[in-house]
């Protein structure tokens, strides 16, 4: 099972059929996407499930259909256990963006942070999640698959916001200032959160 999301907008991809109320079954081989992207917007269903009987082939079915755009960001911590935010399109984010010609995930994750917050000295730990998400880009839609890594630094200099990418603030934010950020925010970024704040995955 993956989950996309088109702005707070759930699509699921499945190998199992269910039965529930609010959702509404799709055959993933024949789906139109903008038409489950209106239903979904206009409010007709509150989540789509996308079924194929094959796991392995939900992520390239689902690929074949959209252009692919692969990008890598990172959530960075300092000692002070404060994590980094940009805010942009009226909500707050983590920087990513995606990945130049030649690049590996990792060095674009890591380039990605210091272009759209100025801060340096990152040290990438480990990865952390895969997020997915559906965006329209000169009317048409395209499927972002995000890598997330976890990242600390002890850079305490100026937060500089990349403005020509629309950035308007970058902040460092402690645990209460990171739930309420959450509150005006993207599920896949509270996704990346509840990875990194998973007692399990914290070795």
């Amino acid at each position: 099972m993956y989950e996309v999301f088109i702005n707070e907008h759930l699509i699921i991809l499945t190998n199992q059929i269910t039965k529930e109320e609010d959702n509404k079954l799709f055959l993933l081989e024949s789906v139109n996407i903008e038409e489950v992207i209106r239903q979904l917007q206009d409010g007709e269903i509150k989540s789509a499930h996308l079924y194929h009987k094959n796991e392995k082939e939900l992520l390239p079915l689902l690929k074949k259909k959209l252009p692919l755009v692969v990008a890598a960001g990172g959530l960075v911590i300092n000692p002070k256990e404060k994590l980094l935010f940009i805010f942009r399109n009226g909500k707050w984010d983590l920087p990513k963006g995606k990945l130049d010609k030649g690049e590996s995930l990792e060095e674009a994750a890591v380039r990605e942070v210091e272009e759209e917050t100025g801060v340096n000295g990152l040290s990438l730990e480990k990865f952390l999640a895969k997020t997915y998400h559906l965006f329209r880009r000169n009317g048409t839609y395209k499927l972002k698959e995000t890598y997330w890594y976890l990242m600390h630094t002890s850079y305490d200099g100026k937060l500089t916001p990349q403005c020509d990418e629309g950035i308007e603030l970058v902040e460092w934010k402690k645990p209460g200032q990171i739930k309420e950020a959450l509150k005006n925010s993207y599920q896949n970024i509270k996704v990346v959160i509840n990875r990194y704040q998973d007692p399990v995955l914290q070795t």
